[in-house]
Formats: structure tokens, C-alpha cells, sequence
């Protein structure tokens, strides 16, 4: 991987949310099937973490408050996709400066138990609309980051938030949003997603690409093209990271996921989800339930037992995700990457 200055990648024509160019329909299908098994980078990543965190997270479905840090990250990827709806000329730092409050503003409608972040719990502690103003101030910092690495009016991005999918190994299903992809005029994709976090110590830098791996293992799949470029736009420390994949590594990579979704459908079949001592633990939100801190999870989950309430599960549409494919954002391992381990440092 290497640092770098952003290039703009040339303009592109079109522009789509769903899973796929328009009118692809087959790139679509395989992300309503309703059996079998499935996997998402979140997901995945959560087992590779912690076999237990995977289980409290998608078995038990344990309520997880979202921080103020991967609200931010939500926010801020809401701003950044919103940019882009503007014509080229009219995306400059004012411009997305002056959408930060309304998308705070359509977040908090769509799910008001997020403002209750924002309410003071006691005294003496700034007053909510101080600590409001904190939060959309630290927003703005992140977009001036931004802009810092990439030149929003040379980019027509040809999909943004854009649900992929597709099966490997006959029965498989992959699945994930990516954040922004870029087409050249002579086809070259380019796959790149934000990170509100700060950039990663070179010991993570492969945390940080499990995620953006994933996306070119489906975009390889569906469209027979291995992207060009991998993008890490690291917003807090204004830094580009680049990688370039080759088919022979997502081959493997393929054959991992694969490993992956058998060693989890083992364990469900077991009920034997092990936690993992790691330096994450120390970021983990169910410490009291885990063995390894004194404590006892829940008993298992039979198929007909109701899902436990749940607390708001943030993504960058302000809407929920079971299914783990959408993540709040931000906040990370400590390659600062939330989505790709579930269990990480704020920022």
C-alpha cells in the first residue's frame, strides 16, 4: 500500500445507487436471496476478530448505542455523497459545509433516538447545543479533510453507496456498500471508500484492506473486471492510500471468505462461538457478557425467540442493517475502519 496524493480519475456518464449500472439486473439478484449462507465484510471481519463479538453481534443481536465518533463518520459520509448531486462547478468546501446540518437534520428524522446523544446526562457538562455544535464542527474538520485529498469538481463518480453482491463457490453469497466507484473513460474501475478514522500504523494497513478486497472479489465476479485501484481516503490525517489488486490475490482472497463462511457454519452448528483476547477487547461494548472479563452470555438463541431491542444501528443513510452489510462508520479498529472489524477505536 502507499501514501499518495489523490489523481482524479477521468469523468464518467452515469451514475447509480443500486446494485449495480442500470438495468443490470443480474447484478441484483443474488442480494434477495433469503437462504443459505452469507457474508459481509463487517461480518466477516467480526469472526476473524472475536468469534464471540460475531455471535453477540449476529446471533444475539445484542443492542449497540452508536458513539458520537461513528455517528460523525455516518454524517460525514452522508455529506460526501450528497456532494456529488451537485453540478461539478458547485462542489466546493462552502457548498458541502452547508450540508452537514441538513443531513444531521434528515439523519435525526429518520431515527430520533439519535439526537438523545446529544442530551446532557448531568452537571456541570456543556449544555446540548454546545455539544451539538462540537459534533457538526468536528464534521466540518472531516470534510475540509476531504477536500484536502480530492478535487470533488474534476470526479463524476459512476455509483455511490452502491449495494454489490454476488455467490462464490456455488452457494456463498457476498455482499457490501461501497462508498463511491469510479469508472475510467476506458473502463478501469477504481473502488474507493472514506475513513473518518486516523490513517493506520503499516501493522494494520491489511485490516484496513479486507474490507475494499471484498468489494473487488464481487466487482471482479460480477463485472470481469479486477479494479484498478483500491482507494483508503483517510479524512482525519488527510492521506490516500492506494492498493492494487491482482486476480491471482482475490482468488485467494476468495478462498479465505470461503474457509470464513465454513468455520462460522460450524460454529453455528456447535453453538460454539470462543471469544479472542486481543487489544480490541479493550474497545468491545460487551465486556460483561464475555468470559474473558468475568462474564456470561446470554443463552443461545432458538430460532423462535424474539429479537432482543435494539438500539439504533447507524449507517450512512441513517438506516439499520441486521445483515451487517451497511455499518456505522468511522470509528474502526485501529487501521480505523469500524465496518471492518465492528470492535475499534473511536475516530
Amino acid at each position: 500500500m502507499t501514501a499518495q496524493t489523490a489523481s482524479p480519475a477521468p469523468p464518467t456518464a452515469t451514475r447509480t445507487t443500486a446494485s449495480g449500472p442500470s438495468g443490470d439486473a443480474s447484478a441484483a439478484e443474488p442480494a434477495d436471496r433469503t437462504t443459505g449462507p452469507s457474508l459481509s465484510p463487517s461480518r466477516a471481519a467480526d469472526f476473524k476478530t472475536c468469534p464471540l463479538l460475531f455471535r453477540f453481534r449476529t446471533i444475539d443481536r445484542l443492542p449497540e448505542q452508536p458513539s458520537a465518533d461513528q455517528l460523525r463518520g455516518t454524517l460525514v459520509h452522508a455529506v460526501l455523497e450528497r456532494l456529488f448531486d451537485l453540478p461539478a462547478e458547485q462542489r466546493t468546501p462552502a457548498a458541502a459545509a452547508a450540508l452537514i446540518t441538513p443531513q444531521w437534520q434528515r439523519l435525526v428524522a429518520e431515527e430520533p433516538a439519535l439526537a438523545e446523544l446529544f442530551t446532557p446526562t448531568a452537571s456541570p457538562v456543556p449544555d446540548e447545543a454546545d455539544l451539538l455544535a462540537d459534533f457538526l464542527a468536528g464534521a466540518g474538520e472531516l470534510v475540509n479533510g476531504y477536500f484536502a485529498v480530492e478535487d470533488p469538481q474534476r470526479l463524476e463518480p459512476a455509483e455511490r453507496e452502491s449495494l454489490i453482491s454476488t455467490l462464490v463457490d456455488d452457494e456463498l453469497l457476498i455482499r457490501g456498500y461501497i462508498d463511491r466507484l469510479d469508472v475510467s473513460p476506458a473502463g478501469d474501475l477504481r473502488v474507493v471508500d472514506y475513513k473518518t478514522g486516523g490513517a493506520p500504523r503499516e501493522a494494520f494497513e491489511g485490516r484496513a484492506l479486507f474490507q475494499l478486497k471484498f468489494y473487488a472479489l464481487v466487482l471482479w465476479r460480477t463485472r470481469g473486471l479486477v479494479p484498478k485501484v483500491l482507494r483508503l481516503l483517510y479524512l482525519k490525517d488527510a492521506e490516500v492510500c492506494d492498493y492494487r489488486p491482482d486476480a491471482e490475490e482475490l482468488e485467494r482472497f476468495e478462498r479465505t471468505l470461503v474457509a470464513l463462511s465454513q468455520a462460522i457454519e460450524r460454529a453455528k452448528r456447535d453453538r460454539d462461538f470462543r471469544p479472542k483476547p486481543s487489544r480490541l477487547c479493550g474497545w468491545c461494548r460487551h465486556q460483561q457478557l464475555c468470559p474473558e472479563f468475568g462474564g456470561t452470555p446470554p443463552p443461545y438463541p432458538e430460532p423462535d425467540d424474539p429479537v432482543p431491542g435494539s438500539a439504533v444501528a447507524v449507517t450512512s443513510t441513517g438506516t439499520g442493517d441486521p445483515a451487517g452489510t451497511r455499518d456505522a462508520t468511522g470509528t474502526g479498529d485501529p487501521a480505523g475502519t469500524r465496518d471492518a472489524t465492528g470492535a475499534g477505536r473511536p475516530g
